[in-house]
């Protein structure tokens, strides 16, 4: 535990990518197994536990000192494990601190395998054992709440680096990595040279999806390789439709079935009514698309999606009358055969033939659009904001490319039609996570109706860091109430408000919610009472 605790204390105040890679490759050299496979997961995220709650972390420092010191330095720092880590008693932890901790896999061993009752006095006895430092980390550890500036990605690049072939590339073991667990011995022992690469053919498990990138209209001519307006560019480019739902991947063999979120999630328990319609003996493979709410074959809005998306149980009825269905944009496995080396244009048509064997009501190909001119492009693009089916813009994929996980460069570019904006004035803030915990970087805006503000929507990017530091110093000068974390301001600042589409919405009082809003600017030249009214935006539900 004490070399865990060194390690994310490096990590955390090494701002240098180069140095964070040397510094987490040493300690996978020294450590032995599991303790590194459980520190790789702890980075990762990919702990599928909790150790202990936040709750109890709160209740064990509240009993030590005084709860409104706690509070005032919890608001100061921004950070509870931070807080509780320098707040714990020291007499204790002087007391005791001597005493050798166990090691990172002993410690995660004891808490999975012991009673509830335990915890608390588990928890008690090593942080009255731990520095500073090493509360921290346990803290961090034991509410999978570790952020120390190293993405998912950026560690498999590390241990790619790790690895003693440089055939081992990023992309194999992103290909891997689902169908592994904690501790990883398998995985490393395949790094070091001691052992082959996991097998996870027999595995149900998800593969990393290809993202794209967002594309500019002034991009088009460069990108088709021509200032030619009436460029024919159908053999280099496939132009489908962006629908309005969310990214899944649907994986189906004779081991079983399962629909994965674009994160890895399995959300299969959530959307039972799809799985239930896919055979998973005759319709193998593994398939990157889109879940929409589908009613006869007719996609529905986002909005009675969103009403599906996070119910671990949904009941008959909310199936009923919001069934879904999955658009189907490529495949990555066809009964077996490994598809992603292979270029676009081959893969949709392996997967065309499929579908015309396996169509299914709960199933939709994404068909290519016919174009023949930058012009026609533009065209359909302008069409997707009159469509009746809720469609979000336009696609660009080359037809050469081959399925990379990840955002390779010029692979796959999202058109998407323009976005909606509104004047609204600040009601709220809070602060934010991460390096953002010490600003108030989370904003609640709202619109008017009969001269009273009623909250439209929250948003947090879309301003620079030179502009936040002036929002959290006007957010501080400006508070007129408080709710725990949460500051009330005065009605005074407006913000224009940029998001994709706006839908009813029993759970909010205005009767609205945005669709992916982000600040487009911040109107500090305009009154209040000049911003929008609620109406205007009642206005733009299509």
């Amino acid at each position: 535990m004490e070399k865990f605790a060194e390690l994310v204390d490096k990590l955390y105040f090494t701002s240098s990518n180069l140095a964070k890679s040397a510094i987490l490759r040493e300690y996978l050299k020294s450590t032995p197994d599991p303790d590194r496979g459980w520190a790789i997961a702890a980075i990762a995220g990919t702990l599928n536990f909790d150790l202990f709650k936040r709750k109890l972390i709160k209740d064990l420092i509240k009993s030590r000192v005084d709860p409104v010191l706690f509070d005032l330095s919890y608001d100061y720092v921004g950070e509870m494990s931070e807080t509780v880590a320098h707040l714990w008693p020291s007499d204790q932890a002087e007391a005791t601190m001597d005493s050798p901790l166990p090691s990172l896999n002993e410690l995660v061993l004891t808490f999975k395998s012991s009673a509830k009752k335990d915890i608390q006095d588990i928890l008690i006895d090593l942080l009255n054992r731990m520095t500073p430092n090493q509360r921290w980390a346990l803290i961090k550890l034991g509410t999978r709440g570790l952020r120390i500036g190293l993405s998912s990605r950026f560690l498999k690049k590390i241990l790619a680096e790790y690895a003693v072939s440089s055939d081992i590339q990023v992309e194999d073991i992103e290909r891997v990595w689902h169908g592994v667990e904690p501790p990883y011995t398998d995985l490393m022992q395949w790094l070091e040279g001691d052992a082959p690469k996991p097998d996870i053919s027999e595995k149900i498990t998800f593969q990393p999806v290809m993202l794209s990138h967002p594309l500019d209209e002034v991009d088009l001519p460069r990108m088709l390789n021509s200032d030619d307006r009436s460029v024919q560019s159908e053999d280099r480019w496939q132009a489908e439709w962006k629908f309005d739902g969310i990214r899944v991947q649907l994986v189906c063999n004779t081991n079983g079935k399962a629909l994965f979120s674009r994160t890895g999630d399995d959300i299969g328990h959530s959307f039972p009514d799809l799985l239930a319609s896919i055979d998973e003996n005759t319709m193998s493979g593994v398939f990157d698309g889109e879940l929409l709410a589908m009613k006869e074959g007719k996609i529905l809005s986002f909005n009675q999606l969103q009403q599906r998306l996070n119910k671990k149980k949904p009941s008959k009825q909310l199936i009923a009358s919001i069934p879904v269905g999955m658009m189907l944009y490529d495949a990555l496995f066809l009964d077996a055969a490994d598809l992603r080396e292979l270029p676009l244009s081959q893969r949709y048509q392996h997967l065309a033939t499929w579908y015309q064997k396996h169509n299914t009501a709960k199933l939709k190909l994404s068909k290519a659009l016919t174009y023949r001119t930058i012009n026609d492009l533009q065209t359909l693009r302008e069409t997707a904001n009159t469509s009746e089916e809720y469609i979000e813009g336009l696609m660009l994929k080359n037809l050469e490319g081959r399925y990379v996980a990840g955002r390779p460069k010029g692979q796959w570019y999202k058109w998407k039609r323009d976005a909606k904006v509104i004047d609204a004035v600040i009601m709220y803030a809070q602060r934010g996570h991460g390096k953002r915990s010490s600003f108030y970087s989370d904003y609640t805006f709202g619109c008017w109706q009969d001269g009273k503000l009623l909250p439209v929507g929250k948003a947090y990017s879309g301003f620079t860091d030179a502009e936040l530091k002036q929002l959290d110093a006007w957010v501080r000068k400006n508070t007129i109430g408080r709710f725990g974390p949460v500051k009330e301001v005065n009605k005074a600042l407006v913000f224009e408000l940029a998001f994709d589409s706006v839908h009813e919405s029993k759970r909010h009082k205005s009767g609205l919610a945005l669709r992916f809003p982000r600040i487009h600017r911040i109107r500090w030249d305009k009154p209040a009472d000049e911003a929008d009214q609620l109406q205007t935006l009642k206005n733009m539900i299509v």
